[in-house]
């Protein structure tokens, strides 16, 4: 596993790097053999409005051969929001691995049955109880069908707007692709298109 640690805003002090890479060692172990091929990226920021309690702020993203996870968390303090990105993202190659597993064969098909067996699934996540934790079922609980206006970007901004939702589907007007308009923690609107 590759780690970069930049900042944004702020100095990573040899400290910061240090705490990180001693955060993330956990993530190469649940990674297994796939870590040699993925690139983690911590991104430390702060959020210099006053008015903000928890501005010190830790983005990880992780690529490799699968798709793109990113999470963002914050906290007053910068180890804490490293502490605490690292531990969700460790949870959803988790969860992903276990999604993976779930759909393409069995997982641990055999119960440990000595103390370094116990040892080595305990340190893959694994309960010394046997139970291995399952994450919980993807739900659809809604479906909606409409019609998808052909609109430009700026359009579908303005209609995003009026209905105070987080985006907006639409089918653009001069490509005929299906877009999706959002808006950003910045305030700006960001677009998302089908190639």
């Amino acid at each position: 596993m590759e780690l970069h640690v930049r900042g944004r805003n702020v100095p990573v002090t040899d400290a910061l790097e240090a705490h990180a890479e001693k955060r993330m060692q956990k993530l190469d172990r649940v990674l297994g053999s796939a870590a040699d091929s993925v690139e983690v990226e911590l991104e430390l920021s702060v959020e210099h409005n006053p008015s903000i309690e928890r501005s010190q702020i830790a983005e990880v993203t992780v690529r490799g051969s699968g798709p793109v996870m990113r999470v963002r968390e914050a906290d007053s303090d910068m180890y804490a929001a490293i502490d605490l990105a690292a531990h969700r993202i460790e949870r959803q190659v988790q969860r992903l691995r276990e999604r993976r597993k779930d759909h393409h064969g069995p997982g641990i098909e055999a119960i440990a049955s000595t103390p370094a067996e116990l040892a080595a699934l305990d340190r893959a996540g694994v309960e010394a109880t046997g139970a291995i934790e399952k994450p919980p079922p993807i739900r659809i609980v809604r479906s909606k069908r409409f019609d998808m206006p052909s609109l430009t970007p700026e359009e579908a901004a303005v209609r995003l707007e009026l209905i105070d939702h987080a985006f907006f589907v639409f089918r653009n007007e001069t490509s005929g692709d299906v877009g999706v308009i959002y808006r950003r923690r910045d305030g700006d609107f960001g677009l998302i298109e089908g190639a």
